[in-house]
């Protein structure tokens, strides 16, 4: 396999992983999962560690399986690339959701890029519903231009001021 092939492979899984995300996010986490989400959207507890971090364990098992299958499989096979973009997908996860948005490790926090405050803007939109019914904005890098073009406006009102 060529270098452009696991390249392509990598960075297209995690892209394909933001869909898969999105998906996941509206028809099971606020599905019939929905017990493991819910302390995300209503603070009933004051641990760092919510229920809703299962999910960080429910995916990482199509990821860790993947690598396993590659290793035995050889390099040559798409699985362990296949796993490292899906593992790339929840560093991104990680850092763009625990760290930026939720803020739950202090790092981060400010910021003038309109596309990072357009992701902000949609995540706390859909956290304004605090039920699993009547959601919007299920994804995390992908959300709708409006929260863009919010952000740009907003910024510019701010440098103008």
């Amino acid at each position: 396999m060529s270098i452009w092939a696991i390249i392509a492979i990598v960075f297209g899984t995690a892209a394909f992983m933001e869909f898969v995300a999105w998906a996941t996010h509206k028809f099971v986490m606020h599905g019939f999962l929905w017990n493991l989400h819910s302390d995300h959207h209503k603070k009933d507890h004051y641990n760092f560690i919510e229920r809703n971090d299962s999910f960080f364990l429910i995916f990482a098992v199509p990821s860790m399986g993947c690598f396993i299958a590659g290793s035995v499989l050889g390099l040559h096979t798409p699985w362990l690339w296949i796993g490292l973009g899906i593992l790339i997908y929840g560093i991104l996860y990680f850092f763009v959701h625990e760290v930026f948005i939720h803020q739950r490790i202090k790092w981060l926090r400010n910021t003038n890029n309109p596309y990072f405050l357009a992701i902000r803007r949609a995540h706390k939109a859909h956290h304004k519903h605090l039920g699993k019914e009547h959601g919007e904005c299920f994804g995390m890098l992908v959300v709708p231009f409006k929260f863009y073009r919010e952000a740009k406006r907003m910024l510019a009102q701010k440098s103008a001021a």
